[in-house]
């Protein structure tokens, strides 16, 4: 079983969605403005690793080697998100968030029941999504759909990475009728991902943030002391270079 892509021959970072860029498209409808801006400021001071791009180049170059390939093709689709995630302009970010879509979804052509590749499809939707004036509510709908395919066909993949994306999906998005933004779902799925992988740091703070979000103060009162802890001990723990970056977003957040 797979429980995680850091567990693949390829390496590389492994998200947790912070995502934070992305999220701002959530709230399109409302002020597209202020998320364009958002999302360009934290473009701006987000440089591109070379671990980045030299991951990128090496799973493009195996991917094109290997067509035939379900674990190429994801592995791919990974690196493409994860530099996308670092691009400095709407023009780069499409373009590498293209390349993850037709790698993920040519994976999932030789192999519908491949976990990662929904997953990853869903995460290189929502960097397109960043560089959309228009349709990007319709992705929306994109990403929930192939995030559910991963939880149904490998609930931990990615330290229980559908439940989590599903949750902070459900939680940010506007609600009905706009979207699908719904906190019981939310809360379910962000639970669950907390129930499967309590030993992951992205699963706690998702959580611990939907809170403050609902404004259920008690229970944050209440988890602060034991989450700072907890963070405390997962940084002994989680460590390396492949981690770095999962550790400038998990910082930030909280």
């Amino acid at each position: 079983e797979v429980q995680s892509s850091k567990k693949t021959p390829a390496g590389g970072p492994r998200w947790s969605l912070f995502l934070g860029t992305w999220i701002f498209f959530l709230a399109l409808s409302f002020d597209l403005g202020a998320f364009r801006a958002s999302a360009s400021d934290v473009a701006r001071v987000t440089p591109v690793p070379a671990r980045s791009q030299r991951l990128y180049d090496e799973a493009k170059a195996r991917w094109r080697k290997e067509t035939n390939s379900v674990e190429a093709a994801w592995q791919f689709g990974r690196a493409a998100f994860d530099l996308a995630e670092r691009a400095t302009n709407d023009t780069r970010r499409a373009a590498l968030a293209n390349e993850g879509i037709d790698a993920c979804r040519s994976a999932i052509a030789l192999d519908p029941k491949s976990a990662s590749a929904h997953y990853y499809l869903g995460l290189n939707y929502g960097q397109l999504a960043q560089t959309k004036l228009l349709g990007a509510l319709k992705l929306v709908d994109q990403m929930e759909e192939v995030w559910k395919k991963t939880v149904a066909l490998d609930p931990k993949f990615d330290y229980a990475g559908g439940h989590r994306t599903l949750g902070v999906l459900y939680r940010d998005a506007p609600g009905w009728p706009t979207s699908l933004g719904n906190r019981a779902q939310a809360r379910q799925h962000l639970q669950k991902a907390l129930e499967l992988r309590p030993d992951y740091p992205g699963n706690r703070l998702s959580l611990f943030e939907a809170y403050a979000k609902w404004g259920e103060t008690k229970i944050v009162q209440e988890q602060a002391r034991a989450t700072e802890e907890f963070l405390k001990t997962a940084r002994a723990r989680l460590t390396g270079a492949e981690w770095d970056l999962d550790w400038q977003g998990w910082d930030k957040r909280w």
